[in-house]
């Protein structure tokens, strides 16, 4: 069968029974699927103008929008030939621009260069003659160990084929990058500190990672990689100095093939899915590292190591490891730690020798993502009882004082950051990102009135997840909707009338928005994000119960991600999303991940506290615990139904 599409006038040859999705990834046109191709998200539709295609799904399509042509890509199948019209699609931007902010990231901790493995060495050998046969490579091993006291240097083939170019045009002087202990340095037990040789160097089997011709000592490159979900960072480091030098960040690629991980995992079990997705995030690395190199003058050879942290499906999808256990009863990763490989075995884009180093995680749903921002949010060196919390399409809670610590993963969904919301969208220009609703006390029209704030100042395209927890915080407050979330339809306003979802509520009307249509809240985005908030809510509590504390008793809350640099915490705590407690017990701490994967990198003392964090983390599963259903229901109400665990909340409902 033919497939005609439009505007891009392409066309494939398919055979009959092909879904449309896979017709268009095969003509080279790009389809968003946030849902990984489940038919839940409804953001695949397209138009079929001639021909007529076999619909599987038509959830979350209208009678009318059948009728107008519009189709599921990832639930629509080809009997005949086609011609299809694909809408313009959501294009992702970042919602800060990109700057050169490597002076902003200072050192964690006073620098020295013996505290990481990769090293330069500059060595000149005596030339051969005929008085000395000695091949190349037995001559450099024999003055590294005279010189530096390291033996039994290994190297790879590629390596091998660079060193008697190198020694000639250097004239007999090189540059060796080494990489002191390629196979992840392990502190032995009953030692209080790093063995070394000379120059405090970790034993180990040395490897050569490159030879450079002449002497190159002013500067050494690796990366800090965080994977995340929605979006991917990549931080150039010299080493010489440990600085950042360069930071890069770009949405992950596979978000167009799921936005959350479930998404994610089910697309990879089918076909070649698991290829497809990580090919996506490897394409999306690999140009974060070209630029950060490009923006310094080097090529991505110059980097010779990369340590990345990310969530545990993230990390599969990374290496290629099917992470269709993850999701499956009872949700176990194929593999917590991967042991260090060469860069060449994934491809991505840094020295293929280069040594990649993934962080260690705990499980199923908690990743090195955490465990390195245990780390970098400096929670172990904090006397308080601390919760650190990461808020994405999942929620991730660790609590403890690092002479013991528990966590456990709530299923939040992609909720709070715009999916599964009729106008949800991300954080990117047009995004509604606060709001405030006047008091509807007095009876009047403009007592239910709205004003908004949106990113880029422009005409609002919809809500982003800090704008419906402010909206929900407000519509509850100004009496728009009850505790159970409810609309209330009675009010005198307009904002509030029956949609086609049921209650909603209007945030800006169609005369103000830049769709052309009304931007609404509607009960089912509602009980969406209520589910949410009250899946990670109930973990906290849990948490707490689990070792015999109650929320009171934790001192700071650390919340880590980028999203959770742009909650209101009063309005977080006024729907119950947030434990109440006093402003100056939260602390946002951005990405707390690529920060622990970079302190990793400049610091064996660092990388080898994530991994006895990862040690000592005790993993609570929370669907094998009994009372989960019960704290989840009970936090199924604004802000909770328990209102002695939200004071500050019932002060302000009782002042009007």
């Amino acid at each position: 069968m033919t497939v005609r599409f439009k505007p891009a006038d392409k066309q494939v040859e398919v055979a009959a029974g092909t879904l449309l999705s896979d017709a268009a990834r095969q003509a080279g046109i790009e389809i968003l699927m946030p849902c990984g191709g489940q038919g839940r998200c409804g953001r695949c539709a397209v138009i079929v103008e001639e021909g007529t295609v076999r619909r599987r799904s038509t959830q979350r399509i209208s009678p009318k929008d059948v009728e107008a042509g519009y189709a599921l890509a990832c639930q629509t199948i080809v009997e005949e030939d086609v011609a299809v019209s694909i809408p313009p699609q959501e294009k992702i931007e970042r919602r800060l621009k990109e700057s050169k902010r490597a002076a902003k990231v200072e050192l964690p901790f006073p620098y020295d260069l013996h505290d990481q493995p990769l090293r330069k060495y500059a060595i000149t050998l005596k030339p051969p003659s005929l008085q000395d046969q000695t091949d190349d490579w037995s001559r450099l091993r024999r003055e590294l160990a005279r010189l530096y006291d390291l033996q039994d240097l290994q190297a790879s083939l590629p390596v091998l084929r660079k060193l008697g170019p190198a020694l000639r045009e250097g004239e007999w002087t090189v540059t060796l990058v080494v990489n002191l202990d390629p196979a992840g340095f392990r502190k032995p037990e009953g030692t209080a500190s790093l063995p070394s040789t000379v120059e405090g160097s970790p034993k180990g089997t040395p490897v050569l990672l490159d030879i450079l011709p002449g002497e190159h000592l002013e500067n050494l490159w690796a990366a800090a990689i965080d994977i995340g979900t929605t979006s991917n960072h990549v931080w150039l480091v010299d080493l010489i100095s440990g600085k950042v030098m360069s930071q890069k960040a770009d949405y992950n690629g596979q978000i167009a093939r799921g936005e959350d991980v479930i998404s994610r995992i089910i697309y990879a079990s089918k076909g070649n899915g698991l290829q497809d997705l990580q090919g996506l995030v490897m394409e999306t690395l690999n140009r974060l590292l070209e630029r950060a190199a490009r923006e310094r003058g080097i090529s991505t050879d110059q980097i010779y190591k990369a340590v990345v942290a990310g969530n545990s499906t993230m990390i599969h999808l990374f290496a290629g490891i099917p992470p269709k256990p993850i999701r499956l009863m009872p949700f176990i990763t194929v593999i917590n730690q991967l042991p260090p490989f060469p860069a060449r075995e994934i491809g991505l884009g840094i020295n293929p020798d280069g040594t990649v180093d993934c962080l260690p995680g705990i499980a199923s749903y908690v990743g090195s993502d955490i465990t390195a921002g245990v780390v970098s949010s400096q929670m172990c060196g904090m006397d308080d009882l601390s919760l650190f919390i990461d808020i994405g399409t999942n929620g991730e809670i660790v609590l403890g004082d690092c002479t013991w610590l528990i966590s456990c993963a709530c299923s939040a969904g992609p909720a709070f950051e715009g999916a599964g919301v009729v106008h949800g969208m991300r954080a990117t220009a047009g995004a509604i990102e606060e709001v405030w609703i006047n008091g509807g006390h007095g009876g009047r029209l403009e007592d239910y009135d709205v004003t908004y704030r949106v990113i880029g100042e422009e005409k609002p395209r919809g809500l982003c997840g800090s704008g419906l927890i402010s909206l929900m915080a407000e519509m509850f407050a100004a009496g728009v909707m009850d505790k159970s979330g409810n609309i209330h339809l009675d009010l005198p306003t307009e904002r509030v009338r029956k949609g086609e979802h049921g209650a909603e509520y209007v945030v800006a009307w169609a005369d103000e928005s830049a769709t052309g249509e009304d931007i609404v809240i509607t009960k089912v985005d509602i009980d969406n994000l209520m589910r949410a908030k009250a899946a990670i809510y109930a973990g906290f509590s849990i948490l707490a119960r689990s070792v015999g504390l109650s929320l009171d008793d934790v001192g700071q809350v650390l919340i880590g991600g980028a999203f959770g640099q742009y909650i209101n915490v009063s309005n977080a705590v006024r729907i119950g999303l947030l434990p109440d407690k006093p402003f100056d017990s939260f602390s946002f701490l951005g990405n707390t991940s690529i920060r622990g994967a970079y302190m990793a990198l400049i610091s064996q003392d660092a990388r080898r506290r994530v991994t006895e964090v990862g040690q000592m983390m005790t993993y609570l599963e929370l669907s094998a615990d009994n009372t989960f259903f019960d704290e989840f229901n009970a936090a199924m109400f604004l802000p909770h139904t328990d209102m002695s665990q939200f004071p500050s909340v019932a002060a302000l409902l009782e002042g009007g």
